[in-house]
């Protein structure tokens, strides 16, 4: 069992409507207020040779990515953290706050206890006009399917490329990128936390379509092939799906990479691809 079965199973108790999405929204006046909160532990999510400062940095960089791919601006984070050790604690905070401060949030409190192994979980709420809220649901066949940030760089620094160890251990969440998507009429969004390919697979589950992918058009930096760029995870990107007249005219970040079609599933020119990135599993 992995964590997409397990959502499925809580989704039979709360609704779908309360799981389909990166963050909750919470009508608040006239606008709406998204939450999203992230769990981190030393043994599976921080590699080894990560400062203290990147662990703070990274635990709530994930956080902001998520509130990103609704369009909403993050105004604030709590932060939560069982400890092995007392003295790890400032370093973790000055990371944390570190990234707040660049993103615009807030570092406005949480909890201490302690714990043998270290584990961080953060909180950030974040604000939007209704109107620029983007869901993962609402990708329309004839549409063109989009990236926004780096693919593949966090996988290759955790197989050691030392040119790309910092992007896996300080991600940069496309906040700005995802404010200006929501205010420009894109149809859906979803940060790319676990990969390319097995989020394509999510929204494919989720809008009932697919995706036609081009291998071409998946941007490859220096020294990282198409399988890194494609299944690895941990990039924090955006994808998204808008009209491509769109795309166009608004000059959106990012590379097209596909359509959106009426068969589901994800096809990497024309062969149906591997569903596969990172996952938590339980055996």
């Amino acid at each position: 069992m992995d964590d997409r079965e397990i959502v499925k199973k809580i989704a039979a108790i709360i609704g779908e409507k309360n799981t389909e999405d990166d963050c909750a929204v919470i009508p608040f006046g006239d606008r709406y207020l998204v939450a999203s909160t992230d769990m981190l532990h030393e043994k599976t999510d921080f590699p080894r040779g990560i400062t203290d400062r990147q662990i703070g940095w990274m635990s709530v960089a994930v956080t902001l990515s998520d509130i990103a791919s609704t369009g909403a601006q993050p105004v604030s984070v709590l932060l939560a953290a069982g400890l092995d050790s007392p003295l790890r604690i400032e370093d973790i905070i000055t990371g944390a706050k570190e990234c707040c401060d660049k993103y615009g949030a807030k570092l406005s409190g949480g909890d201490v206890d302690s714990h043998s192994e270290l584990t961080i979980v953060t909180t950030g709420i974040g604000v939007v006009k209704p109107e620029n809220y983007i869901s993962r649901k609402g990708a329309a066949p004839g549409e063109i399917v989009c990236v926004c940030g780096n693919l593949g760089h966090a996988q290759k620094g955790l197989l050691g490329d030392p040119r790309y160890f910092k992007d896996l251990c300080e991600p940069q969440p496309k906040v700005s990128e995802g404010i200006y998507l929501g205010e420009s009429g894109i149809s859906s969004m979803m940060d790319i936390s676990d990969g390319l390919a097995i989020s394509l697979y999510d929204l494919s589950e989720l809008n009932g379509c697919g995706f036609e992918i081009e291998r071409d058009l998946i941007p490859l930096s220096d020294g990282i092939d198409f399988d890194t760029a494609f299944y690895g995870g941990g990039d924090f990107g955006l994808l998204y799906t808008c009209k491509e007249s769109t795309f166009e005219e608004k000059k959106l970040p990012g590379f097209k990479i596909g359509k959106v079609v009426f068969s589901c599933g994800v096809r990497v020119n024309g062969t149906e691809t591997a569903k596969k990135g990172y996952s938590h599993s339980w055996n």
